[in-house]
């Protein structure tokens, strides 16, 4: 049973999947804006906001923790830069998912995912 656990699988096991979702969210603070499968979309939607919020936040012990998740030294340097200007007004929702057309080589809903 998978009662009350809110972990969105995407099919792979849990190594995978925190890889996944860390590759996805460097990528999303990188770029600005990702498409992706609505599904994977969601999931890196929490991480990104949870890397938003320790950049706001701004202290020592924030900092290592996003440089323990994301994969680019300097993409946090980055947003440690800019985040406090940018979203210091704004209490969470910092992404938007966008649903795009369905991917034709296995109908999959696709989705654009970007900062806000």
């Amino acid at each position: 049973m998978r009662h009350r656990c809110r972990v969105p699988q995407l099919g792979k096991p849990a190594d995978q999947r925190k890889a996944l979702l860390r590759s996805l969210a460097t990528q999303l603070i990188h770029h600005g804006q990702i498409q992706t499968t609505q599904t994977r979309a969601k999931a890196v939607r929490a991480e990104v906001d949870r890397m938003i919020t320790l950049a706001k936040e701004g202290s020592l012990s924030a900092r290592r923790k996003a440089l323990g998740y994301l994969y680019e030294k300097k993409l946090v340097h980055k947003l440690f830069a800019e985040a406090p200007e940018r979203y210091g007004n704004r209490n969470g929702g910092y992404t938007r998912v966008v649903r795009t057309l369905r991917r034709r080589g296995d109908n999959a809903e696709m989705a654009i995912i970007e900062l806000v």
